[in-house]
């Protein structure tokens, strides 16, 4: 487990108080930061390819990587879009190694063998790769050995649509069989997007009975399906950032943009009258999407909920497996 420094740790902490204290998720520990929205599919499912939002300069993502250091964030996943796309990814990933959060990857890429992962791999703490019928990519499930010599807690991302629920069976076996964690997922509807959403009941009682048969593959949180029954189970102890440095607040799916991260310090915006407001609206929302971010994330106002939150993860961060 790579060290953050003590100072991270105790600010983490101190967050996870003042949470507890409040009895809402003030600060968030989990952000999607999107670097590009340029993708090379065109799911149906999905809105992000059709978004045109502009992106930050190199310089601007060094700005708001920091601003993310200082804050309570513990995790930064670099999303897209393509995240491969972005031709000064290894200057963003050398630098966000820099911080002190942990560095998560999602690509989508098919020829991922086609890119200097060898160079890219050192920074990245935990590497997922988003692998389902929507992407046409499902011949990589075949390479997942080779994959492991990047990271060796390699996670398939695995969206399941409404019409390939059963062939998640055999996906979760394969990475089962290839040492890899799996996290599972509903195609939450979007605006602009195809609703592709899955049978609540049936992708509920599908992924409970794999992550009862397969605990250790399948890293979903088994809190996270109980959830999307529940009449309100998202948070805001997870948020996303665009690619233009704003924040979705509360989330994505109200289409709320909050200040410039790139100007604006994090720590400071949560505190403001604007921010308790987003979160008030997002207490209310009856949407009920099922959006993995922020139904899987604990709002971190127990200790149970904190242990549910980042079980999945235990196993990734104390692993000598590198």
């Amino acid at each position: 487990m790579r060290f953050l420094g003590l100072r991270k740790y105790l600010r983490v902490a101190s967050a996870i108080g003042y949470n507890f204290v409040k009895g809402e998720a003030v600060y968030p520990f989990y952000a999607s930061l999107k670097l590009t929205n340029r993708c090379h599919f065109r799911c149906s499912f999905c809105n992000v390819w059709r978004e045109k939002t502009p992106e930050l300069s190199t310089e601007e993502f060094f700005k708001l990587l920091e601003n993310l250091g200082r804050s309570s964030i513990i995790l930064v996943s670099f999303e897209g879009g393509e995240p491969l796309l972005r031709k000064d990814l290894e200057e963003l990933l050398r630098f966000a190694r820099t911080q002190p959060f942990y560095l998560l990857f999602t690509t989508s890429e098919q020829n991922l063998q086609d890119y200097p992962m060898e160079r890219y791999a050192p920074y990245v703490d935990f590497l997922h790769i988003s692998i389902d019928e929507g992407h046409r990519n499902l011949e990589l499930f075949e390479q997942l050995e080779d994959f492991k010599k990047w990271n060796k807690n390699l996670c398939v991302q695995t969206v399941v649509t409404n019409s390939d629920l059963e062939a998640l069976q055999w996906k979760v076996k394969r990475c089962f069989q290839a040492g890899a964690k799996i996290l599972v997922m509903p195609a939450v509807p979007m605006e602009g997007a195809e609703d592709l959403y899955p049978d609540v009941e049936a992708f509920q009682k599908i992924c409970l009975e794999l992550k009862k048969r397969f605990p250790k593959t399948v890293i979903s949180p088994r809190s996270y399906y109980e959830k999307l029954s529940w009449e309100h189970g998202c948070t805001t102890s997870s948020i996303i950032v665009d690619t233009d440095g704003k924040l979705f607040y509360p989330c994505k799916n109200l289409n709320g943009k909050g200040p410039d991260l790139t100007k604006v310090p994090l720590r400071e915006y949560l505190l403001t009258q604007e921010a308790a407001g987003c979160r008030k609206l997002m207490s209310g929302c009856d949407k009920r999407c099922g959006w993995y971010q922020y139904f899987a994330t604990s709002s971190f106002t127990s200790l149970k909920e904190v242990w549910r939150a980042l079980e999945p993860y235990w196993s990734h961060m104390f692993s000598k497996e590198r």
